[in-house]
């Protein structure tokens, strides 16, 4: 449903404080895609981009009963999808500076056991973002990694063009970086928890 006027926006807004999961709908879906191009924009995954946008409707949907209090709801969200964004990647350095202070502070016998576990939940990682490819990325990403086949060879053997591989292959890894990353952020702060006891 696209908001046409002020008007219906400002009802909008009314109606999802209310607790009205039609008019949350309408706005979600009004502007989901300005989030996600923001979002984009700024991480450059399209795996991290629909992370945002689900973050910022889960939060504007806990905290409806404001919704009526916003002056310019687009500028609004704006902000606060910028603003996220920056404090998911603060959040990421500082724990990427915090996993790296404490291998400088480890002996090399503790060292090894979390060399270790992070080998075995980076494997886990990857697993689990190969299994949520579309299923040509997917089959395009295993024959060339996991088959160790040539652009060409898995052009041929599918019957696509190479540059067809080309494409399918560059987004698979894209989305197996932002998927790792966010992933394995999550892991290192429960690691973290785990090894300063």
């Amino acid at each position: 449903m696209k908001i046409d006027s002020l008007y219906s926006e400002t009802e909008l807004l009314a109606q999802a404080a209310s607790g009205s999961e039609k008019a949350f709908a309408a706005l979600f879906h009004g502007y989901r895609n300005k989030i996600y191009s923001v979002a984009l924009r700024l991480t450059r995954s399209t795996f991290l981009a629909e992370e945002v946008v689900q973050d910022i409707f889960l939060k504007l949907w806990v905290k409806k009963e404001t919704l009526p209090e916003i002056q310019d709801f687009e500028d609004y969200l704006f902000i606060m999808t910028r603003n996220h964004v920056f404090s998911a990647m603060k959040k990421m350095a500082r724990q990427q500076q915090l996993v790296d202070d404490l291998q400088l502070e480890m002996p090399s016998s503790e060292d090894s056991t979390y060399n270790r576990i992070i080998d075995q939940e980076m494997d886990q990682i990857l697993h689990e973002a190969v299994e949520l490819l579309p299923a040509q990325q997917k089959q395009i990403y295993l024959l060339s990694k996991e088959q160790e086949l040539k652009r060409d060879e898995i052009a041929k053997m599918l019957r696509i063009s190479s540059e067809t591989v080309k494409t399918h292959l560059s987004r698979a890894l894209r989305h197996i970086r932002a998927y790792s990353k966010l992933k394995l952020g999550m892991t290192l702060s429960w690691l973290l928890l785990l090894l300063v006891k």
